[in-house]
């Protein structure tokens, strides 16, 4: 313990952690599947954002989102397929054609799109319930400055 009565060993990092660009870059590209469905989350809307107390969810296939940056930015759409290995989410009508007259659905990043209809089953309730800030807080949770105790 120190003075402040804080405990002296908090700021030192975990033996885990690495500030290293390089390690960072390998552990995000060579992620495992679990770990690129939190890293592929997209904002709610701020409909969604004032009804769930929450920011953002990992995206998933049949949740409706609006592209807000990008090319295709406005396009709203469902999510008809979430690509992990990609990094990137299909969006229902964000499509172009081939040369051969298919068309081929258009990668999007989820961090550019944000959800505006959520689609809620038990396990997504579950989080929600989980991610509700308000409630953990005990309702609006009042910033206080630490230097003036």
């Amino acid at each position: 313990m120190t003075l402040d009565g804080q405990d002296a060993n908090l700021a030192i990092p975990g033996t885990d952690v690495s500030s290293s660009r390089r390690k960072s870059r390998k552990a995000h590209f060579s992620a495992p599947s679990s770990v690129r469905r939190k890293i592929m989350s997209s904002g709610l809307s701020k409909e969604l954002r004032a009804k769930y107390n929450t920011r953002s969810l990992p995206i998933r296939k049949d949740d409706e989102v609006r592209i807000v940056r990008g090319k295709y930015k406005g396009r709203e759409g469902k999510v008809t397929q979430v690509y992990r290995k990609k990094w990137v989410i299909h969006v229902d009508r964000v499509q172009r054609d081939k040369s051969n007259g298919a068309s081929a659905p258009i990668g999007i990043h989820p961090s550019n799109a944000v959800i505006t209809q959520i689609k809620l089953d038990k396990d997504r309730r579950d989080i929600l319930e989980r991610k509700d800030r308000k409630k953990d807080a005990g309702g609006d949770a009042e910033m206080t400055d630490v230097r003036a105790i």
